[in-house]
């Protein structure tokens, strides 16, 4: 996946914003938007506010996520926080605490 990384062991704090798709390996305290794709690795921990064309959860979130296509929480994922998008998925081993809103 081309596009912004934020690599294991790093730690970004404060607004990170970006037009390319995101990939986070690491940690992000904040806020996170990107007009493309963000993606939150296996190891990946955010503690945002997310907004995104589409959001793919395999770490953890603790937020609100915001998604203008969808959101997929990923087996081992973890979402705590409000969902507003079209489409939500959540894989089985998935864990979800929150509210969804898909009238957007």
């Amino acid at each position: 996946m081309a596009g912004s990384v934020v690599g294991a062991g790093l730690i970004i704090e404060g607004e990170f914003t970006s037009d390319e798709p995101v990939l986070v390996d690491g940690t992000v305290k904040g806020t996170l938007t990107s007009s493309e794709a963000i993606s939150i690795g296996a190891d990946g921990v955010v503690e945002a506010d997310v907004q995104g064309l589409s959001v793919s959860i395999a770490g953890q979130l603790t937020g609100n996520v915001a998604a203008t296509s969808r959101v997929d929480i990923q087996v081992g994922g973890r979402l705590v926080g409000d969902v507003k998008a079209n489409r939500l998925t959540i894989a089985d081993g998935a864990s979800f605490r929150g509210n969804v809103d898909m009238d957007v």
